[in-house]
């Protein structure tokens, strides 16, 4: 049994800015190993439906559902997603239609027999649909799966779109959890971003989610946005507090201009805070959280100490896909909708990105693969490597050797001796036996794990940087 990890915070003076420079570099974030840049376009059709089979014989395997509901009405300057912007609210409806053709062609490659244990709505903004056509998705998803008793249903929400009826439709589809992006309260960073958002408005939204029955409700932050300040964004957190959420995700601002143009408009009034700023904005608020009583759950995710989260991170049972950090280990992730990713023991494939690729596939009565992998053995060894460092904290050799099926020192040597420059810096402790990650290592967990990816290329332009 391997122990849960240090959960020691970060010391509220923080890293030396000179070791945050050094390791401040771009790096995937470990939803998934290998990551989505591996996945091709030319991979073995014929193999990935074999591995959908072999996915499918163990009636008692567990799934997970994702739904890429991808409409915005307006373009949030600093958003990294897939979206499609429009105000044609029949297009939600089109879209459903289309949602229904893509589980039809699905669920026959599945075990009826199999029940799902997690369900998440992302997008875009899945408030978008009307109600009756989030009633209509429920009935077409109900038709197809079976779900658990204690299923985590979750729905992403847009608190300037959002109506009591929209929160009355997913709770009627089984929706039990939701996170709301909230990003800053500062109005002027709002305008900044294009994303005018009232605090009422945020209040309003959580109100009505916990008197329908939602019984968690998490709020995504993010620092390093134009204008904020470290003083401006310990408002912010302070505000978000007040409003007692059950968990809260304080990502860093991903910047990358060259695959999201409109992210130029802020080169372009250099507006962006420094490095510097930055850090003490994300160890300002690790302080505020921990002192209002959240468990720092790994990386920008938090938790109240009674969350699943929080249990799971204590028991040594949390896990990581793309939904971020999880307690459903074990599950086989089924995407659907454009750009969704899924995700079996031995395989990913990810849909057409575009709208109208998705569709014309669809329409060609085929399912609308972009591309995808198979994991080799090795991969599937550094994934569980990757995953103990991302969710527990530590490495375990015997624990890893046993599971593994290897002896994992010998195996492994050549990366665990390049760990030796972050155990100078006080990132991680090694042991003969182990590597446990210092609560200064926590904030660059990232770099831990990529000491242990084989396909990491040399230029990484299509990663967000570390801090």
């Amino acid at each position: 049994m391997v122990s849960p990890r240090n959960t020691a915070p970060a010391t509220s003076v923080g890293p030396d800015l000179e070791l945050v420079r050094k390791y401040n570099i771009p790096g995937p974030r470990y939803t998934s190993y290998p990551t989505a840049p591996q996945f091709s376009a030319e991979i073995d059709r014929q193999l990935l439906r074999e591995e959908i089979a072999a996915d499918n014989t163990d009636a008692f395997s567990p799934l997970s559902l994702y739904f890429h509901l991808p409409f915005c009405e307006s373009l949030c300057w600093y958003c990294g997603c897939t979206t499609v912007i429009t105000r044609r609210h029949s297009a939600a409806g089109e879209y459903v239609d289309w949602l229904e053709k893509e589980l039809a062609l699905t669920a026959p490659l599945l075990n009826p027999a199999r029940c799902v244990t997690q369900l998440h709505f992302g997008g875009g903004t899945p408030t978008f649909l009307p109600p009756a056509e989030i009633d209509r998705l429920g009935a077409a998803i109900h038709r197809h799966f079976q779900f658990a008793v204690d299923s985590e249903n979750s729905v992403e929400i847009d608190p300037r779109r959002l109506t009591l009826e929209h929160v009355r439709a997913f709770r009627r589809l089984g929706c039990n959890r939701a996170s709301l992006g909230v990003q800053d309260t500062n109005p002027q960073v709002q305008i900044a971003v294009h994303r005018w958002q009232p605090l009422h408005q945020t209040a309003q939204a959580i109100e009505w989610l916990r008197a329908e029955g939602f019984k968690s409700v998490s709020v995504d932050l993010i620092y390093g946005l134009p204008l904020q300040t470290p003083a401006s964004f310990a408002k912010t957190v302070d505000e978000v507090i007040a409003l007692d959420p059950d968990r809260l995700a304080v990502f860093s601002y991903a910047h990358v201009p060259w695959i999201k143009p409109a992210q130029k408009i802020f080169d372009d009034r250099q507006q962006l805070p420094d490095t510097e700023a930055k850090l003490a904005m994300l160890v300002t608020a690790i302080g505020q959280l921990t002192a209002a009583g959240y468990v720092h759950i790994g990386m920008d995710h938090f938790a109240r100490p009674d969350d699943e989260l929080a249990l799971a991170l204590a028991d040594g049972t949390l896990y990581r896909n793309f939904q971020g950090y999880t307690t459903r280990a074990g599950a086989s992730l089924y995407g659907f909708g454009m750009s969704s990713i899924a995700q079996t023991d031995g395989s990913f494939r990810q849909n057409e990105k575009e709208l109208d690729a998705y569709t014309a596939a669809l329409a060609a009565g085929r399912l609308p693969i972009e591309r995808g992998y198979l994991l080799t053995d090795d991969d599937k060894r550094r994934r569980a490597i990757i995953s103990d460092i991302m969710c527990r904290g530590q490495l375990d050799f015997p624990d890893l050797s046993r599971r593994l099926g290897v002896d994992f020192a010998t195996t492994y040597a050549a990366e665990l001796a390049s760990l030796a420059d972050l155990e100078f810096d006080g990132l991680l402790v090694r042991l003969d036996d182990s590597v446990t990650v210092t609560g200064l290592g926590q904030l660059f967990l990232r770099i831990i794990a990529m000491r242990f990816d084989a396909h990491l290329p040399k230029k990484r332009t299509g990663f967000s940087r570390v801090v």
